[in-house]
């Protein structure tokens, strides 16, 4: 009998989730070491994918915890932004459904890239409710930055479609009526904090691209508005923007 094309091999073992399967056991036996390659890179990839769920389940534990005291709609808030020298601080609330498993979720510092805008665009098709709050430089100048973190915060929970039953926040306390667990470094505990991350960090970086195209000669589109070596140059060379958060330093030293 003619042995199996390693290319039919490779896209089987694409498809394949189980690690009992018995073709594995025909796979284990050919002698090929282009299929005996296939089925450690296969084996990887379901170690890898079994770690990314494990990590999910822990995720979950503040949310699970509250669907079993009956809370229905749980809302994972974070905000992104306090650093920067330029631009509008952004909060993010997210709604995620009890069962749904989003693989990935983390603190949106720690993903490339590309995964977050993944992560991102499954969120949004998923979540029961996204909401989005955004307060400007003058506002973070005028009431400081934490204080602007929470009306950030506050303003993202007011957007969301469904009142949440119970809060979960990054970090800080809201003024406001509902329950709520403020968790330091919720966006890596908290599946619903994190989910709020990705999208409050995705919706900065995009605002501060399109700033970019108006204020060029700060970098916005690659720092963010982070005090980087080119955004540092362009203040020098070219003074402030009218985007830049005048109660920082060094910027006040452009003033």
């Amino acid at each position: 009998m003619k042995a199996e094309a390693i290319k039919e091999i490779k896209l089987k073992l694409a498809t394949l989730t189980d690690a009992h399967d018995p073709y594995l056991t025909i796979l284990a036996e050919d002698e090929r070491s282009g299929v005996q390659k296939l089925l450690q890179q296969f084996y990887r990839r379901l170690e890898k994918e079994q770690a990314l769920k494990n990590q999910y389940f822990e995720m979950t534990r503040f949310e699970r915890e509250l669907y079993q005291k009956g809370h229905r709609f749980v809302a994972g808030i974070d905000e992104v932004g306090r650093g920067p020298l330029a631009g509008p601080v952004v909060a993010a609330a997210v709604v995620l459904p009890p069962n749904i498993e989003i693989l990935g979720l983390n603190d949106s510092k720690q993903l490339s890239a590309k995964k977050r805008a993944e992560l991102y665009a499954e969120i949004q098709a998923q979540a029961v409710s996204v909401g989005i709050g955004v307060v400007d430089h003058e506002e973070i100048d005028r009431i400081n930055i934490l204080q602007a973190s929470k009306k950030a915060m506050l303003l993202a929970l007011e957007d969301l479609t469904i009142k949440p039953t119970h809060l979960l926040v990054d970090a800080v306390k809201l003024d406001c009526d509902l329950p709520q667990d403020n968790l330091i470094k919720g966006d890596a505990r908290s599946v619903s904090i994190a989910a709020a991350s990705i999208i409050a960090k995705e919706m900065r970086d995009n605002l501060m691209k399109e700033y970019h195209q108006i204020f060029p000669f700060y970098a916005f589109d690659k720092n963010a508005g982070y005090g980087t070596k080119d955004h540092l140059n362009g203040l020098a060379q070219h003074g402030i923007s009218p985007i830049h958060r005048k109660s920082f330093a060094p910027v006040k030293k452009y003033l």
